[in-house]
C-alpha cells in the first residue's frame, strides 16, 4: 500500500540549540527527514532556532524558520502555510516531542487541521509516563525493576523506606538523564529527591530498585502501518548499568550476548513497540540483563522517537534510520521502501555486520572547574566519536584515537597512571577516562577478577584488553630493525598506531611508517555495506583495516581493497572530530558545504571524519566517505591511496588545521590559505610584527615559557593581564589575572595541562567593546566582509559565550571604518585564501586586534543564516580558484538585526561556577531576529551584559 496521498506538506520540528543531553544527532536525523521527504515531492517547511546547523540551512527545505521553539511560533507558521497537513516531531529529540505534546494539548493542531505523523502522542504519554509505562509493561508480562512513582516529596520517602538502598530517581519527561541519580545512602535521599522532582516538568519520579552491576543494551527498530518491525542494530554497552548510555562506551553488534537471549530480547522489544500505540517509525528500547549464566531480561525504557543511538546505529550499519523512518511516517510500507546501501533489495531486512564499532564519548569537564567527574545516571557527555574495526580491538583503538585529548590510543604513549590508589579510585568511581585506566590496571599487575569486580566490566572485554597489553609487552622486547613483520601486522590489526609501537621500541614513528612500507604491512579500505558483503553494495563509506596477504595458486600475494581509486580530480575535505566546547556542529556544517561545493566545481570529493552524530559522515553528503580518525596516519595513508589535488583543512576547526604542518611538511597541497599564514597569524610575535608594519593596533603583550618569565614581563605590561596558551580552541586555558601571585598559580596550571606551550600574555583592554569580523579573501587580494558583528558583553568574556549582533548596535561610523579597514589589511598580509574572521577590543574609539583566524569560525553559519547567502560555498569556490570574490553578486537580506545567543548547558553540573570569562563554556546557540534595539528581548540583554563578568 504506498504513501498517504492527502499529506502534500509537512511541519518538521527541530531540536533547537546544542545541549549536553541533546546534540547535533538531531541534527543529522532532521537533516535527513526533510531531504527524504522533499524526495517525495513534498513541501517541507522547518522549524528550529539553531543556526550553526545545516538542518536550518535554507537549502535543506522549502521554507526555514529560524525561530524559537514555543507554541506562539507554531502557530504563526501554521497560519503562514494553511497548506501544512502533517507535522513529524520524531526528529528534533525531547525538544521537539514537548513542543508537539504542548501544541496538542492546547488544540492548536487540531485547530489547523493537522495530524501528527511517525508518532502517537499516546504512546508518548505512555513511554514518558512512568506509571502508565509500568501498568503497560506489566499487562504485556515484560519483566521490570521493581519500581514506584513519586509526584510528592512524602510519597518518595515512603517508597524509599520500602524499598531499601540503593535506588535510582528518574524524573518524568526529561532528556539525556536530567536530574536522575544514584542513591546509595539514606543521607543524600531528601536533596537528591528534591532535585529530581524540580527537574521534572510534571514534578514526578520514578523511583526503582538500582540494578547495579547489571549489563546494559539497546536495540534500534523501525516499524511500518502493517506491523512489520526490522531491528535495525543491537548495542552493547561495555559499562554495566547505572552509567547513562550517552556517557558509555558502547559497542556493536554486541559482544557478550548469547543468542537466546537475543531471541527473547528482541522478541520482548517487538512486542513493547507494538503496544504503545498505532504509529510507524523508529524506536529505541533499552535491557538489562543480568549478569549469571540465568541472564534474566529486565526492560527499562523505550522512546518513540530517532535517538542519539539511532544516529550511531546508522553510521555503524549503514542503513539510514531517519531516511526510512520519515518515509514510514508517510504510510509506506519496508518492503516497499529499497535498501540505501544496495539500491537492489527492499528496506526490509535486518543489517548484518562483519566488523566492529565501539562508540566513545568526549567530556570537557575542564571547561566547568569544580564539577563532578565521575559518571552516573546523568549524560554529562558532549561529543562522541566511532571507531570502526574487524575486531573489537581495532575499534576501540580507532576510537581512543578519535578523542583528540592528546592520547595515540590505549596505553603505549606514556601517558597512563601508575598510582595505585589512583587507579583504584577511577576504577571504582566510573571516570571519564576508565577506557585507559582499565589498560593501566592491567599494566600495573591488577589482576582482571579484581577488575570485574570493582568495574563489573564482563571479562570478555577484560581479556580483550588482557592481550592487548600482553603484545605491547612482547614488540617492546625488539628494536626498529629486529621487529617481525607478523607483530607488526598483528600490532596494526589490533589498531596500535604507528606512533604506539615506536613508542615501544624507542624509534620514531616515520620509522615505523616507513618499516611497515617496506614489508607490505599496507592499511586496506572495506565497504560498510549493511548486508555483509552478502548483496554488491552501491555505497562508497569505507573503513580501514589491516589483512594478511593471501596467496593466489601462481604464487602472486594480494589483500583484498575495496576502495577503488577513480581517475577524477580530487579534493579531500578534513572533518572537524567530535563535538567539544570550543568547536561545535558550526564546523561541521561548514565541511558540509565545502563538500557541496566542490562537487559543483566538478571535483570528486572525499570526506574524513569519525563523528557519527553529523551530516558529514552521512554515506550519501561526499563522493567517498572514510570513517577514519582525524589522525596524521589515518589520513596521510588515505591520501596516498587517492592522491588527491589538495586538502581544505580550513573548514573543520582546530582538529584540520592542526595537521595543516605535517600537510606542508609532506609536501601535500593546502587548497586554500597556506600553511606558511596559517601559522604567522598563531604565532604571537610574527603576527604582532604584521601588525607593527600594518600600523595596526594590539594590546600590548609578551611570550613567556615559565612562570618567572612571566612574572618579569608583568612589570613591563601592567594588570590585568590576559593570559592564555597558544595554538588551542574555545579559549582553552585563559583567564585574566589580577596580581603576581594570580599570574604564578595560573602559569603553573597551564604548564601542568599543557607541558612545553608557549604562553600569551596581554594587557587586558579593561572595560573595552568587542566586536568581530568575518570575511572571504581571493588569491588576488579582493576581500569582502560578510559580517561584523558587536558583543552585548564587554571584552573579556569569551566571543562564543558573547551575544552578538549582526549588524553591529553601537559602533560609531569612525570605528567601522577602522574595522574594515584592519580586516581587508589583515586578510592580504595574511595571503587568506577562503574564509578568515578576526577579534577587535574596541576603546577611545580606537580599535585593537585581539587575534586572527583565517579559517571558518563559529559565526559564519549564523551570518549565513541572518543574511540567507552561501558564504562557504563562495569561499570554497574561492579556495579551490574557481571564482574570485568578485566574482559573486553579494545580496544579504535582514530587516533589523539577528542576536547570536549562547546556550549553556550549567544544569548538568550543579555546582559549578557559572560565571562568563575568556575561557569558553557554552555547548550551543540560538539565533534571534529583533526588528529594532526598543525590542525588549535586547534590552534584558543589554542590562544584563556585565553581570557574569569574571577573571
Amino acid at each position: 500500500m504506498p504513501k498517504d496521498s492527502t499529506i502534500k506538506s509537512v511541519l518538521i520540528i527541530g531540536s533547537g540549540p546544542i545541549i549536553i543531553g541533546q546534540a547535533c544527532e538531531f541534527d543529522y536525523s532532521g537533516s535527513q527527514a526533510a531531504r527524504s521527504l522533499r524526495e517525495e515531492g513534498l513541501e517541507v517547511i522547518l522549524i528550529n532556532s539553531n543556526p550553526a546547523t545545516i538542518m536550518t540551512d535554507p537549502s535543506m527545505a522549502d521554507h526555514v524558520y529560524l525561530k524559537p521553539l514555543t507554541t506562539k511560533s507554531i502557530i504563526e507558521i501554521l497560519k503562514a502555510h494553511p497548506s501544512i497537513d502533517a507535522v513529524l516531531p520524531t526528529m528534533g529529540g525531547q525538544t521537539a516531542l514537548n513542543l508537539c505534546i504542548e501544541a496538542d494539548e492546547k488544540g492548536i493542531w487540531k485547530d489547523f487541521n493537522v495530524k501528527i505523523i511517525g508518532v502517537d502522542i499516546n504512546a508518548i504519554h505512555i513511554t514518558e509516563d512512568r506509571d502508565k509505562f509500568k501498568a503497560l509493561l506489566n499487562t504485556i508480562a515484560i519483566p521490570q525493576a521493581p519500581a514506584k512513582t513519586a509526584n510528592s516529596f512524602l510519597k518518595g520517602k515512603e517508597i524509599a523506606q520500602e524499598f531499601g538502598f540503593p535506588l535510582v530517581i528518574r524524573p518524568s519527561f526529561t532528556l539525556g538523564g536530567t536530574g536522575a541519580a544514584f542513591v546509595y545512602k539514606k543521607e543524600d535521599f531528601d536533596e537528591l529527591l528534591t532535585r529530581g522532582l524540580e527537574a521534572s516538568p510534571i514534578h514526578e519520579v520514578l523511583i526503582d530498585k538500582a540494578l547495579l552491576g547489571w549489563k546494559e543494551y539497546e536495540l534500534e527498530l523501525l516499524r511500518d502501518k502493517n506491523d512489520n518491525v526490522v531491528i535495525i542494530c543491537t548495542i552493547e554497552n561495555m559499562d554495566p548499568m547505572g552509567i547513562h548510555t550517552g556517557d558509555s562506551i558502547t559497542v556493536a553488534p554486541a559482544m557478550t550476548l548469547s543468542d537466546t537471549t537475543f531471541q527473547r530480547m528482541r522478541d520482548m522489544a517487538i512486542k513493547m513497540m507494538r503496544s504503545i500505540g498505532n504509529f510507524a517509525g523508529g524506536c529505541n528500547v533499552q535491557f538489562a540483563v543480568s549478569p549469571d549464566e540465568k541472564e534474566d531480561i529486565v526492560a527499562i525504557e523505550i522512546n518513540p522517537r530517532v535517538s542519539r543511538s539511532s544516529a550511531l546505529a546508522s553510521k555503524a550499519t549503514g542503513y539510514p534510520i531517519a531516511k526510512i523512518a520519515s518515509k514510514l511516517a508517510l504510510g509506506y510500507t519496508l518492503d516497499e521502501l529499497s535498501n540505501q546501501i544496495t539500491k537492489s533489495t527492499s528496506a526490509l531486512f535486518e543489517p548484518t555486520l562483519d566488523y566492529v564499532i565501539v562508540k566513545i564519548p568526549r567530556w570537557n569537564f575542564d571547561k566547568f572547574e569544580g564539577a563532578d567527574r565521575t559518571l552516573g545516571l546523568q549524560m554529562k557527555s558532549v561529543g562522541e566519536v566511532m571507531g570502526i574495526g574487524r575486531s573489537f580491538q581495532e575499534a576501540l583503538h580507532k576510537a581512543t584515537q578519535s578523542l583528540e585529548i592528546k592520547r595515540n590510543g590505549l596505553g603505549a604513549d606514556g601517558k597512563g597512571y601508575n598510582n595505585y590508589e589512583q587507579i583504584i579510585e577511577k576504577l571504582t568511581y566510573a571516570s571519564w577516562d576508565r577506557v585507559f585506566v582499565i589498560y593501566d590496571a592491567i599494566a600495573m599487575g591488577i589482576p582482571l577478577s579484581r577488575i570485574h569486580e570493582i568495574t563489573k566490566i564482563d571479562m570478555w572485554f577484560l581479556k580483550q584488553y588482557e592481550e592487548l597489553f600482553h603484545l605491547e609487552k612482547e614488540i617492546s622486547k625488539y628494536t626498529i630493525n629486529t621487529l617481525p613483520k607478523e607483530l607488526l601486522l598483528e600490532a596494526k590489526q589490533k589498531g596500535y598506531g604507528d606512533r604506539q609501537i615506536a613508542h615501544m621500541m624507542g624509534c620514531l614513528e616515520s620509522q615505523v611508517h616507513k618499516l611497515r612500507d617496506e614489508q607490505g604491512v599496507k592499511r586496506v579500505y572495506k565497504l560498510v555495506d549493511t548486508c555483509a558483503a552478502e548483496f554488491k553494495a552501491k555505497t562508497p563509506y569505507y573503513y580501514s583495516t589491516f589483512e594478511a596477504e593471501i596467496e593466489k595458486v601462481d604464487g602472486t600475494r594480494y589483500t583484498s581493497n575495496e576502495s577503488i581509486v577513480s581517475d577524477k580530480k580530487k579534493i579531500v575535505v578534513l572533518g572537524s572530530g567530535p563535538n567539544r566546547i570550543g568547536q561545535g556542529i558550526e564546523f561541521d556544517y561548514s565541511c558540509v558545504h565545502g563538500v557541496l561545493a566542490a562537487k559543483e566545481c566538478g571535483y570528486e570529493t572525499i570526506m574524513i571524519n569519525c563523528n557519527p552524530e553529523t551530516v558529514s559522515t552521512d554515506f550519501d553528503t561526499a563522493d567517498k566517505l572514510y570513517f577514519e580518525p582525524v589522525f596524521w596516519e589515518h589520513i596521510y595513508d588515505i591520501i596516498q591511496h587517492e592522491n588527491p589535488e589538495g586538502v581544505i583543512v580550513q573548514l573543520g576547526g582546530q582538529t584540520a588545521l592542526k595537521l595543516a604542518e605535517k600537510l606542508a611538511k609532506y609536501g601535500i597541497k593546502i587548497i586554500g590559505t597556506s600553511f606558511d599564514a596559517l601559522d604567522l597569524a598563531e604565532d604571537r610575535g610574527r603576527f604582532s610584527e604584521l601588525l607593527t608594519d600594518l600600523n595596526i593596533p594590539f594590546p600590548k603583550f609578551g611570550v613567556a615559557e615559565n612562570a618567572e618569565e612571566a612574572v618579569q614581563l608583568a612589570d613591563s605590561l601592567d594588570f590585568p593581564l590576559l593570559v592564555r596558551p597558544s595554538y588551542v580552541l574555545g579559549g582553552q586555558g585563559m583567564k585574566i589575572v589580577i596580581n603576581k601571585q594570580e599570574l604564578e598559580e595560573h602559569v603553573i596550571e597551564i604548564l601542568k595541562h599543557i607541558p612545553n606551550n608557549k604562553l600569551l600574555l596581554d594587557h587586558y583592554l579593561d572595560g573595552a567593546i568587542e566586536a568581530e569580523a568575518d570575511a572571504i579573501c581571493d588569491a588576488e587580494g579582493n576581500v569582502y566582509i560578510i559580517g561584523i558583528m558587536e558583543h552585548i558583553e564587554p571584552c573579556g568574556v569569551h566571543s562564543g559565550d558573547s551575544n552578538a549582533t549582526l549588524p553591529p548596535f553601537n559602533l560609531g561610523e569612525f570605528v567601522m571604518q577602522q574595522i574594515k579597514e584592519h580586516t581587508k589589511k589583515i586578510a592580504v598580509a595574511l595571503k587568506t585564501v577562503g574564509l578568515i574572521n578576526i577579534q577587535f577590543a574596541i576603546k577611545d574609539d580606537i580599535v585593537y586586534i585581539i587575534e586572527a583566524n583565517p579559517r571558518a569560525s563559529r559565526t559564519v553559519p549564523f551570518i549565513a543564516k541572518a543574511y540567507n547567502e552561501p558564504y562557504v560555498n563562495y569561499a570554497t569556490k574561492v579556495m579551490l580558484g574557481e571564482k574570485k570574490v568578485t566574482d559573486f553578486n553579494f545580496n544579504p537580506q535582514l530587516k533589523g538585526y539577528a542576536i547570536k545567543q549562547p546556550v549553556f548547558s550549567f544544569n548538568k553540573f550543579p555546582n559549578v561556577n557559572k560565571s562568563l570569562g575568556p575561557e569558553m563554556k557554552s555547548t550551543g546557540e540560538s539565533i534571534l531576529f529583533i526588528d529594532d534595539l526598543k525590542d525588549d528581548q535586547f534590552y534584558d540583554l543589554y542590562s544584563r551584559r556585565k553581570m557574569y563578568l569574571t577573571k
